[in-house]
């Protein structure tokens, strides 16, 4: 016999942006439903009036979309594509149940209207996928249901929602855990199997601590807003919990989704490491093809409304890109290649100035440009070898002193193709520039 088709689902509350921690919570539900071939699930549980916020509902959807995690059914929004569910819109069957409890003499109302479930008070064992077995003694008071003012609690359309919607695996954080076996007394009560429960573990700081909304690097919009690749936030969060048993960091996302499964997830809490995060993209950014690339990183620099010509950018972002580890860095990489003139790094021409010889090798350097009849790449180098003859000096000697002068920079892409695609003219009003600078007082 077939075993019934998995069916996963994330539930937020749209009560802000997009936690890290949510976000994580969503993929390994999407990675363990594409895994299995079942179905994801999209569910938004807005029945606390009083704690929704305008925009919570787009901030996750347009998240979890950035992520690239869709998900497989739903009422749709006005008529369109596939949409999540609303517990708001969903009332009728929150009461059909209720009514069921009812009948069965398993709740009872309270004089200022509240609506208690009658627990049975019994040990109730959780199976946890990942937790292990744990027991928890249930001797604690009736809990509330319904509120007098006739909204239900979270814990009671929890249920209702997982039931109706027949999901068969619950994938969610630890803190959750405790409060499984209500969920459990009233899957039993309602006359259902409950579903497979596993608790990934807690999201933690590096110091240790809970991750918290206010934390750096909390919000998925954020990553989004930097420029990110959304493949690579997604590969840091598989592995934040979650392991291939080996030790590659950088997985193809149908490679995780082919090895995604609960023995691979870990019982220890994961520790969150913005550095970490920005290393693999500035890995996953230099893998990228050059079309890929380019359809990264050019949006990025036309909002920035640079100055500088599509055939010239063509050119420089492929030098750029093993230069930079996020692509939101651009527009400031590339601000020397507006204009005849650019901003000098102090730090940068502090370290010319402390050499008595940046004057002498840039005087050189500037009459070897002015004599060279060509401004290709070779007749660039040959007029720097031409300098560093005259000078008695060994080429490398000139190379920070030109790209100090021509870029105000002591970082960038290569010497040769930057000052190309600055022009002959351009490097040598720049090359003036940066003498009177140092000699200024």
């Amino acid at each position: 016999m077939s075993s019934p088709t998995v069916r996963t689902r994330f539930a937020p509350s749209p009560t802000g942006y997009l936690h890290v921690g949510g976000a994580r919570t969503a993929l390994f539900n999407w990675l363990y439903a594409r895994h299995h071939g079942g179905a994801f699930v999209l569910r938004i549980e807005d029945t606390d009036q009083n704690r929704n916020i305008a925009d919570g509902i787009e901030a996750i959807l347009n998240g979890l979309l950035w992520l690239g995690m869709d998900w497989d059914e739903g009422p749709g929004v006005d008529g369109g594509e596939v949409g999540p569910y609303f517990q708001s819109q969903r009332q009728h069957l929150y009461d059909k149940h209720l009514e069921a409890l009812q009948q069965k003499g398993l709740v009872y109302t309270e004089d200022n209207g509240a609506v208690r479930f009658r627990s049975p008070g019994e040990t109730v064992i959780v199976d946890d996928q990942i937790c292990g077995r744990v027991e928890f003694n249930r001797d604690e008071p009736d809990m509330t249901i319904r509120r007098p003012d006739g909204s239900y609690i979270f814990h009671f359309v929890n249920v209702v929602d997982d039931l109706e919607m027949g999901i068969t695996h619950v994938i969610r954080g630890e803190d959750h855990l405790s409060n499984t076996p209500k969920h459990i007394e009233l899957f039993e009560a309602l006359g259902a199997a409950p579903p497979v429960y596993a608790h990934i573990p807690l999201i933690l700081n590096a110091d240790g601590s809970k991750m918290s909304k206010r934390d750096q690097g909390a919000s998925v919009s954020e990553y989004a807003e930097k420029a990110y690749l959304p493949q690579a936030v997604v590969n840091y969060l598989a592995l934040l919990g979650w392991s291939p048993k080996d030790d590659r960091e950088i997985l193809p996302l149908d490679e995780i989704i082919a090895r995604f499964d609960f023995p691979g997830i870990n019982k220890s809490n994961a520790s969150f490491d913005l550095k970490k995060l920005t290393w693999l993209n500035a890995q996953m950014l230099m893998a990228l093809d050059g079309d890929a690339f380019w359809q990264h990183a050019a949006p990025i620099v036309e909002q920035a409304q640079m100055d500088i010509a599509e055939a010239t950018l063509r050119e420089l972002l492929p030098l750029m890109q093993t230069k930079v580890s996020l692509a939101s860095e651009l527009p400031h990489k590339l601000a020397s290649f507006q204009g005849e003139h650019c901003d000098y790094d102090s730090s940068a021409l502090a370290k010319l100035a402390k050499d008595a010889e940046s004057d002498t090798r840039l005087a050189a350097l500037q009459s070897a440009f002015e004599a060279s009849e060509s401004w290709t790449e070779d007749a660039i180098s040959a007029a720097i070898d031409a300098a560093a003859e005259t000078l008695e000096v060994k080429k490398g000697k000139l190379m920070f002193p030109a790209r100090v002068a021509a870029s105000g920079q002591a970082g960038g892409p290569d010497l040769l193709p930057m000052l190309r695609l600055l022009g002959k003219d351009r490097v040598l009003t720049r090359f003036q520039d940066a003498r009177k600078a140092l000699a200024a007082p």
